[in-house]
């Protein structure tokens, strides 16, 4: 995906995004009709199947919208031959719905991965997979949650600045060479989303927050997240992939200015 093709759909979404925003303070229970309006902007007039391969696993009601945990997973039997290539995560009620992209490889195996996102409101999580060829299949599951995205904010900048960025990886032991084994993900992020105001000027606080991770295992790609900032603070991932042999699995993550930061785990017999 490219740069300009990014930037254009995230105006798209920001533009969507509040307009659903206003629309969702007159709603209490999450509004159905939203994902009309947000698939019909996103991706056009494709044809898109709902299925049951794609699983959505998060409570019913969260304790905080700011942090909702939510496990994806997709299982491959089930698919009948269709491989999801790319999986866009979205909660519809959100200002800015697109939480975060996933592009698969097949050493992720049977994909699951764990995460923690946002809400604004009551609102549906959409999984919608792509297929090499363009097919979209969806996935939906009805979250209560609320004020995660905008509201008040009180940081010290310095602080805040100085975390950014410390990562914690793992993966389990011992590694399962050849079947599904554990890896987990943490770095430490604020993910400001650009709609929270300073509690002092009262002014919108500008947006800083981790866009992209890169995942590769013994030099190859092991999956790419495309990260918005519909998820939460201290971006969490911990997923399975499928060691063929001993290596070294490696992240690199960027943030909305520019800045990398990266570390790397040695999976060993």
């Amino acid at each position: 995906m490219s740069m300009l093709f990014q930037l254009r759909m995230f105006k798209v979404l920001m533009a969507l995004g509040l307009s659903l925003f206003f629309m969702t303070n007159v709603y209490a229970e999450a509004d159905p009709k939203l994902w009309g309006v947000m698939k019909e902007a996103f991706f056009a007039k494709r044809d898109m199947k709902e299925v049951d391969f794609i699983k959505i696993d998060a409570p019913k009601r969260a304790e905080s919208g700011a942090q909702v945990p939510v496990t994806y997973s997709i299982d491959r039997a089930a698919a009948n031959g269709v491989v999801i290539k790319k999986l866009y995560a979205f909660v519809d009620a959100n200002p800015i719905p697109l939480t975060a992209t996933y592009h698969l490889t097949d050493a992720l195996g049977d994909f699951q991965l764990s995460t923690r996102i946002r809400f604004e409101t009551d609102a549906y999580v959409r999984l919608v997979g792509e297929t090499e060829d363009g097919k979209l299949y969806l996935a939906s599951r009805v979250i209560r949650a609320a004020g995660g995205c905008g509201g008040m904010v009180e940081n010290n900048e310095a602080e805040v600045r100085a975390a950014a960025g410390r990562i914690k990886m793992n993966v389990e032991t011992p590694a399962k060479f050849g079947t599904a084994t554990t890896a987990t993900f943490n770095i430490k992020h604020i993910m400001r989303t650009g709609l929270q105001r300073d509690l002092v000027s009262q002014g919108f606080v500008p947006a800083f927050y981790i866009n992209k991770v890169d995942f590769v295992y013994d030099g190859k790609p092991l999956m790419t997240v495309d990260v918005g900032v519909g998820t939460a603070e201290d971006p969490y991932f911990k997923f399975n992939f499928t060691p063929a042999s001993a290596g070294a699995l490696q992240a690199v993550a960027t943030d909305n200015e520019g800045k990398s930061f990266s570390q790397q785990y040695d999976v060993k017999i």
